[in-house]
C-alpha cells in the first residue's frame, strides 16, 4: 500500500521542532509555506548493486534523523535504483522511526530515458520495446537518443516514480535538464514542448499526484543570454502562469552552485522589470525557490581550500563542511544538496545543522579577498 500524503506546513514545522534544542535557527528556511532544511540529500552517484542500495537506504534514514528533510532523486539515477532505495528508506522512517510523510520534501525528475536496474545489452532495442512500441514516445520525440519531455513520456515517468518510491504524491517534480533539447530543436519548438510539459504537470497537480513542479538544470541558468542553452526564468515562469494562473505550481528550480560554479550569484543573465540581475535575484523576485545541486562538485571543491576561503566561512573542521557552508550561506539558496551514500559522510555533513550560516558581510568578503 502506497504511503499517502505530501509535505505540509504543519508536518515540516513539526520536523523543525524536533531539532529545536540542537539545530541552528537558520538551518530551517520557510519556503513555499514549508520548513525546509538548508542541507538535503542527493542520490545521483553510486554503483548499480544491492550493496549500494543498502548504503543509500541507510544514508537517507540517517540524514532525516539528523536534520535533513529534503530528499532529491531522479528516475534515471542509478537506473531507477535510487528511487527504490528512497522508497525503502521512507518505509523504515515511518514504521521504525516515527517520522511522518508530511515532514519530508521528496523531489524527483523526469526527462532522461531510464534503464531498469542495469544498462541493457541492446540500448536501441530496450528503447523501442519500453517506450516506442507501447506508444509512450516516438523516436522523433526523443532528442539526442536520450531525452524526452512529452506529456505521454512524463506521465509514464511520474507513474513509475510513484511506484518506485511507493508514494501517492511527489512534492516537487522537475523536468530534468530541458536545455539539452535546445541544441537540437528551435527555441520556438522548445517552448512549445515545455508548455505541453507544464500543462501535464498542472493536470497532475489537480489530480493530487504532485504538489509543485520545476526545472532541474545543469547549464540553462548558468550561461550568458546568447548561449543556445540559455533559460529565461521570467519567460518560463510566465509560461506556467499562463497555464495555471497565479496559483500555478512552478515553484522550484535546481541548478549547480558551488565554490567552482558561482554563476547563479555572479552572472547577471536574467531580466526583471527591465533590469539585468542574477539568477538568485530573479528567483527571489518571482517567488521561486532555488535548490543547489553539485554543492561540493562531487568532492572537487571539498579539499585543499585556502585560508582566505576557510576563515570567512567559519574555519570549520573540514573542507567539505566549508564548501557546503558556502552554498547554504549564499543569499537566495534554500537547500544545498549533497550526494551522501555513507553514514560517515551524512554525520560529517549534518554537523552543519548545528552551525549558523555565515553573516552576509562575511560572505561578501569571500568575493573581495579571492
Amino acid at each position: 500500500m502506497s504511503l499517502t500524503g505530501s509535505s505540509t506546513l504543519a508536518g515540516t514545522k513539526h520536523y523543525r521542532d524536533r531539532f529545536q534544542k540542537t539545530a541552528a535557527e537558520a538551518h530551517f528556511r520557510n519556503e513555499q509555506n514549508l520548513w525546509l532544511s538548508s542541507i538535503g540529500i542527493g542520490t545521483y552517484l553510486g554503483n548499480a548493486d544491492q550493496a549500494t542500495d543498502r548504503k543509500f537506504e541507510d544514508a537517507v534514514v540517517r540524514a532525516v534523523k539528523l536534520g535533513a528533510n529534503v530528499i532529491d532523486t531522479a528516475s534515471n539515477y542509478r537506473f531507477q535504483r535510487s528511487e527504490r532505495s528512497i522508497g525503502e528508506a521512507l518505509r523504515a522512517l515511518i514504521q521504525e522511526h516515527k517520522v511522518s510523510r508530511d515532514e519530508i520534501l521528496i523531489c524527483t525528475k523526469g526527462g532522461y530515458l531510464p534503464f531498469d536496474g542495469a544498462p541493457p545489452g541492446d540500448v536501441r532495442g530496450y528503447i523501442e520495446e519500453t517506450f516506442v512500441r507501447p506508444g509512450i514516445a516516438t523516436l522523433e520525440d526523443i532528442v539526442g537518443g536520450s531525452h524526452c519531455m512529452t506529456p505521454a513520456f512524463l506521465q509514464s515517468q511520474l507513474q513509475q516514480s510513484l511506484r518506485n518510491m511507493d508514494l501517492d504524491c511527489i512534492d516537487v517534480y522537475y523536468v530534468h535538464n530541458p536545455e539539452s533539447q535546445l541544441g537540437l530543436v528551435s527555441e520556438e519548438e522548445f517552448y512549445t514542448r515545455l508548455r505541453a510539459a507544464f500543462e501535464f504537470l498542472e493536470k497532475s497537480r489537480s489530480e493530487g499526484k504532485i504538489r509543485m513542479y520545476g526545472v532541474a538544470t545543469w547549464n540553462g541558468f548558468r550561461v550568458p543570454t546568447e548561449s543556445r542553452q540559455y533559460h529565461s526564468l521570467s519567460r518560463i515562469r510566465e509560461l506556467a502562469r499562463e497555464i495555471g494562473g497565479e496559483s500555478h505550481g512552478f515553484r522550484f528550480i535546481q541548478l549547480p552552485f558551488n565554490l567552482g560554479m558561482p554563476e547563479a550569484l555572479t552572472l547577471r543573465n536574467q531580466v526583471i522589470d527591465g533590469e539585468q540581475v542574477s539568477l538568485l535575484e530573479a528567483a527571489a523576485a518571482l517567488d521561486i525557490t532555488v535548490v543547489s545541486s553539485a554543492s561540493i562538485l562531487q568532492g572537487r571543491v571539498a579539499s585543499g581550500l585556502p585560508e582566505t576561503i576557510r576563515e570567512p566561512l567559519g574555519s570549520l573542521a573540514t573542507d567539505a563542511q566549508t564548501a557546503i557552508q558556502f552554498v547554504r550561506s549564499a543569499p537566495g539558496i534554500t537547500t544545498a544538496l549533497i550526494g551522501m551514500s555513507s553514514r560517515e559522510h551524512v554525520e560529517e555533513n549534518l554537523q552543519l545543522a548545528c552551525v549558523s550560516p555565515v553573516q552576509p558581510e562575511d560572505f561578501v568578503r569571500l568575493f573581495s579577498e579571492n
